[in-house]
């Protein structure tokens, strides 16, 4: 039997000679494999013994072949498909004991007991590998993992390992699939088109080949997998950029080893045009990841929007389970911006060519944290219509119309008090009606309002606050004011009322314009960060109007002194004036038009009035009092409480004030009280947002020691 064997070998042309040559001491075994092989197997035993690479016939035992033939030959003849695997498909992809050089493990058995069960209602082998592929991994506890011992693990390292790369995954799923009669090979690109890296999964055979990627399933599809984008554009015929096939029939290809370049053992059959595009698409691959502190890849949900903020797409990020190539990827068009956002971060981006977007995970970004605002900000769309502000109770008609041509966005507001005060409501009217033509402004929005009630402080009582907070909100809103240009100017009454709200609500405002009022019991001290420019007839002695503004004149200055960068002012008494000013109070104008919001300044005044607020800039109290003062200033990663008459606060930040990522010095006096550490929160950017330029992202409770 033996020499016949040898002699059909020889007859079919196989230099089988040469292979029990090359085998040197294994020979005998070899020959064990030739003399015991059942009569119905010997056909694949001889192509397995002319086909096997050199080192296999240097080493395996004939027990070893002999085993594998038989299982394969069980695993063919039971299949429900076997009718449709040929004898050459067989040989190739179904008796082969391993894919490459992988080691050489015993595991048909076992993987043929462990399997079998799970497949045995399929009638295809499609249908047997998608189960396959999702099941398996989970009963072996192996999972996708660049930190795997090495790249090409036999199944049973892989197993031991609990991880494997992309070439261990593929060949484990093989194995599996040829355990069960799936015929199955090796494929892969030893580096993508765009140099991203090299990758590799499965084919399988099932009335022709198809392929799937290795604990990579696509739900119950094939043909299916993240890496289409790049497959379609390899490169039939390219040693690196080409997609090739394991085979160990003869072929004038070698399989490419990455792992091991020098090695050219396997053939390899080029498949580049099963997976190519016949013509190039104007999409290209958007990749997106989302990385943690340590680099390691999250799995989260990540939208995609347009320009106008409408979603577009969606999907979820692939974890380090997934192959190191293997992304979420949207096919998007070149020379448009996209957003791309998850939880906690957000990237907008022109798409120019293929490239991979990198989120962070964790803690709320900067980049989140202002995506976030502006869309809280969209959402608040609470447009009135009617002309008018409704608060407590108290009703607030108004007035406006535009000059200029400012872009949307770029307008200055300017909010102009009437005068009038404790008188007949007709005298009110008359009043409100004569400011609406009383100026004219080279740009911006002039609103004229009409006090909500007719008494002499018609224009600083609480209610007013609120107001034209919603005021201002509606123009930035639907006007296109920029919030950080925004003035508030009156005359008499209305001066009255500058005097009064400019320092509560400087916080809101880039100057303010007095005209020819008097500031009952107010003070200037608020005014650090804003500009306030002060007109008054030199004869305008009604409330002594023309004296206090004389003292507040030279108040402004003594501040300005103490603080250079601070408390801008123009203060003019006007001569041979009275109450009214010939218009010559317009000149204050344009000099207020110079002047910009900052709504982080590094140093505050905060003195609270009989009108109480809970926040000015960047502090808030709980429980604010009548006349109490706060001097609070930011320097580089200190804040420091110069005075205080309370000793609880709360202190809002965002990236333009400091490093949120560092720790941030607390300061009384002279004197370090400690240190703290803030995280972007959405809570607080709820709490805080005023307009799309002031809110913040972050908080602490500051409380001074006994």
């Amino acid at each position: 039997m033996y020499i016949g064997f040898i002699l059909a070998l020889l007859a079919g042309g196989a230099d089988f000679q040469k292979q029990l040559d090359i085998a040197g001491e294994n020979r005998l075994e070899i020959e064990q494999a030739i003399r015991e092989v059942p009569e119905d197997q010997k056909a694949g035993m001889a192509w397995l013994l002319t086909h096997m690479p050199e080192e296999d016939l240097k080493t395996l035992t004939g027990e070893f072949l002999l085993t594998n033939c038989d299982l394969a030959y069980e695993a063919w003849a039971n299949a429900p498909w076997k009718d449709q695997i040929s004898k050459e498909v067989f040989f190739d992809c179904i008796l082969p004991y391993a894919n490459v050089n992988e080691r050489r493990d015993n595991w048909r058995g076992d993987f043929r007991e462990k399997f079998l069960e799970l497949v045995s209602n399929t009638s295809t082998p499609t249908e047997a590998t998608i189960l396959l592929n999702k099941n398996i991994f989970d009963m072996l506890g192996v999972k996708y993992s660049t930190k795997r011992p090495k790249a090409d693990q036999s199944p049973y390292e892989s197993i031991d390992a609990g991880m494997a790369s992309c070439t261990g995954l593929s060949i484990l799923l093989i194995d599996a699939c040829r355990s069960v009669g799936i015929p199955a090979r090796f494929t892969g690109t030893p580096l993508w088109y765009n140099e991203s890296g090299n990758h590799t999964w499965v084919e399988f055979w099932d009335q022709g080949w198809h392929y799937t990627g290795g604990a990579e399933p696509t739900g119950d599809k094939v043909d299916v997998a993240w890496f289409d984008g790049s497959a379609s554009k390899a490169t039939k015929g390219h040693p690196q950029h080409a997609i090739f096939s394991v085979t160990w029939s003869e072929t004038d290809n070698h399989f490419p080893l990455v792992w091991l370049p020098e090695v050219t053992t396997y053939g390899a059959v080029d498949v580049t045009d099963r997976y190519a595009e016949e013509a190039e698409s104007v999409l290209v691959p958007v990749r997106v990841r989302v990385i943690d502190a340590d680099g390691a890849r999250q799995a989260m949900r990540v939208v995609v929007s347009n320009d106008e903020g409408g979603l577009l797409l969606e999907g979820n990020t692939k974890n380090e389970r997934a192959d190191a190539n293997d992304h979420l990827t949207f096919m998007l068009p070149q020379g448009k911006s996209f957003t791309f956002q998850t939880k906690n971060d957000v990237i907008e981006k022109v798409i120019t060519s293929e490239v991979i977007i990198d989120l962070k995970s964790g803690k709320l970004t900067e980049r989140g944290a202002k995506k976030y605002a502006e869309q809280l900000w969209e959402q608040q769309n609470n447009k009135i219509d009617e002309h008018v502000i409704e608060h407590d109770g108290k009703r607030m008609k108004y007035w406006y119309t535009t000059f200029g041509d400012a872009p949307f966005g770029e307008k200055s507001l300017w909010i102009s008090m009437h005068g009038g005060g404790g008188a007949p409501e007709e005298v009110n009217t008359r009043q409100w009606e004569n400011q609406k033509k009383l100026y004219t402004l080279e740009e911006g929005v002039y609103v004229a309002p009409r006090a909500p009630t007719d008494t002499w402080n018609m224009w600083h009582q609480a209610h007013i606050d609120p107001m034209f907070e919603q005021l201002i909100e509606q123009m930035v809103r639907f006007e296109g004011v920029d919030p950080n240009r925004v003035y508030i100017i009156g005359y008499s009454a209305g001066g009255d009322g500058v005097y009064q709200l400019a320092p509560r609500m400087a916080d809101k405002l880039a100057a303010a314009g007095m005209m020819a009022g008097h500031p009952n019991e107010t003070v200037p001290d608020g005014l650090r960060n804003i500009a306030f420019a002060l007109h008054v007839g030199a004869q305008d002695s009604a409330y002594d109007r023309n004296k206090i503004g004389a003292a507040w004149k030279v108040k402004l200055a003594l501040l300005q002194q103490e603080n250079p960068e601070g408390y801008a002012h123009q203060a003019v008494i006007h001569e041979g004036k009275g109450h009214w000013m010939d218009r010559q109070e317009t000149k204050a104008f344009p000099w207020m038009a110079s002047f910009t919001r900052n709504p982080y300044p590094r140093k505050i005044v905060w003195v609270q009035d009989d009108v109480l607020h809970h926040q000015f800039y960047w502090l808030a109290v709980d429980e604010p009092e009548a006349r109490t003062k706060i001097v609070a200033s930011i320097d580089g990663q200190t804040i420091t409480i110069h005075e205080t008459d309370v000793h609880a606060m709360t202190v809002y930040l965002n990236d333009n004030m400091l490093d949120l990522e560092k720790p941030i010095l607390l300061k009384y006096k002279d004197r370090e009280i400690g240190s703290t550490e803030v995280i972007r929160n959405r809570n607080v950017i709820q709490k805080t947002l005023r307009d799309p330029k002031d809110y913040y992202t972050a908080e602490f409770n500051f409380t001074l020691p006994n």
